[in-house]
């Protein structure tokens, strides 16, 4: 499974611009990483699908804030990937734990 993290908006938008989304592959976890991983994915997919906002930003944006886009792709054909989109003003707190654990685990530029 492959999670990848795509950021748009907030102060520093411009310096994003054209960049690839950053990306979380499962086989370079271990089996304990990529279990949480997995249940974190289920987790913000429910909450997303629960509070209408899986396939949109789920409000209007705020001019600093910040939206966040997470693909999750299987590597099984099963429709395609799921996208989650959320902002900083309308996250749902599982959408926010999945955000803090990709972004901590995102292999480190220049290593």
């Amino acid at each position: 499974m492959r999670v990848s993290l795509s950021t748009h908006g907030g102060l520093a938008a411009g310096l994003r611009l054209g960049r690839p989304p950053s990306t979380v592959d499962t086989s370079a976890l271990t089996g304990a990483e990529a279990g949480e991983l997995t249940r974190l994915v289920e987790a913000a997919r429910t909450a997303s699908a629960r509070e209408g906002t899986a396939e949109g930003v789920g409000d209007t944006m705020s001019g600093d804030a910040m939206s966040y886009e997470v693909t999750v792709d299987t590597g099984i054909d099963r429709g395609g990937p799921v996208v989650l989109r959320q902002t900083d003003t309308s996250m749902t707190a599982e959408f926010a734990a999945l955000l803090r654990w990709v972004q901590q685990h995102l292999p480190q530029a220049g290593a």
